[in-house]
């Protein structure tokens, strides 16, 4: 049986309000933390082949650093993950403009979204509820929304997150994605070389030169963005075209059932992660835009040094009428559940 949920005090943010912790711990051993600031994820500790643990997930020692370094470490992101073509979109005949904070674009939920927002906390049984309530107009969006997410560890070494959303009087696009950054050899590893990643996806998004989808779902046959096969991340990255790495959105299947979307492999630890979600849509993020800064530990976290797999709808898919739909309705709700399996080789 999976070990009862225990908290501690994580420190203050830079407003006086207290930041609590919270530790989830299966019979394997397996601990994740997460802090009701941003509902953000601060540590992944799974095992290696010789059974030494790691903590597989960048993050920070102290709220502050949370802060004022991270880009979004570990955290939940609402309303809308993601870019907005120039922050504007169209819903029931009314226009909204979104703040810019991403060139020319709206990206992940703001100036300030749902990752630097306090969040309530309720422990039932062994998972930890997280609920945020963003008021009509919060950062644009219209619609007072209430979002809970359950964060649960199960004991095939597994990190779920069940998200369940309404709105109130009026429609609001919605796109929420968790954004841990992992590195399997460990946090401070620094780099992504001995990875190997799988994607479960024969579509892609391509984008124009402000990062927005064109509309196309593209086949990835042929280009550096099939990666059906295993791929080791070191030699296949550079070949992504600019040479970033990945910063890309993957189509899966539309369907409400649970599918792989992606496997990551360490072969040097043994360790290995799946991610399964309900979602349409996989973002792979390559770190590109890690500055160097200094993560927990006193480790150095810098480009390429972590890989994210966001589980979400397609980007800009409130000015895409024939992307799967994101327009949450009064009366109506939003449900996700994505999966972070660990294991060893």
């Amino acid at each position: 049986m999976a070990n009862a949920v225990v908290s501690d005090a994580f420190g203050k943010t830079k407003d006086g309000l207290d930041v609590t912790r919270y530790t989830l711990k299966n019979s394997n051993g397996m601990t994740v933390k997460l802090i009701d600031f941003g509902a953000i994820i601060t540590e992944i500790n799974v095992p290696d082949n010789d059974g030494k643990f790691d903590d597989v997930n960048l993050g920070f020692d102290t709220v502050g650093d949370y802060e004022t370094k991270s880009l979004f470490f570990g955290a939940i992101i609402g309303r809308v993950a993601n870019r907005i073509n120039l922050g504007q979109f169209t819903l029931d005949g009314e226009k909204y403009q979104l703040a810019i904070n991403n060139g020319p674009n709206a990206s992940h939920g703001g100036l300030i979204g749902f990752h630097e927002r306090m969040w309530k906390a309720e422990i039932k049984g062994n998972s930890v509820a997280m609920t945020y309530v963003s008021p009509d107009m919060e950062e644009g969006y219209p619609g007072e929304l209430t979002l809970t997410v359950t964060f649960t560890v199960d004991e095939d070494n597994s990190l779920r997150f069940d998200y369940n959303a309404s709105v109130t009087k009026k429609a609001t696009p919605v796109n929420f994605t968790t954004h841990p950054y992992f590195n399997l050899g460990g946090h401070g590893t620094g780099h992504l070389d001995d990875h190997v990643l799988t994607l479960h996806a024969d579509r892609y998004l391509p984008q124009n030169e402000i990062a927005i989808p064109t509309g196309e779902l593209a086949p990835v046959d042929g280009t550096p963005y099939d990666v059906r096969q295993p791929k080791n991340l070191k030699e296949h990255m550079p070949l992504i075209p600019g040479g970033a790495g990945f910063d890309s959105c993957f189509c899966l299947e539309d369907s409400p059932k649970m599918k792989l979307a992606a496997r990551l492999e360490h072969p040097v630890s043994g360790r290995f992660l799946e991610c399964h979600t309900t979602e349409p849509g996989l973002n792979v993020y390559s770190s590109k835009y890690v500055t160097p800064r200094t993560g927990k530990g006193g480790a150095n976290y810098k480009e390429y040094c972590a890989i994210c797999l966001e589980a979400q709808h397609y980007p800009d898919s409130v000015n895409h009428p024939h992307f799967p739909n994101t327009i949450l309705r009064p009366g109506e709700t939003y449900t996700q559940t994505t999966v972070y399996k660990f294991g060893l080789l």
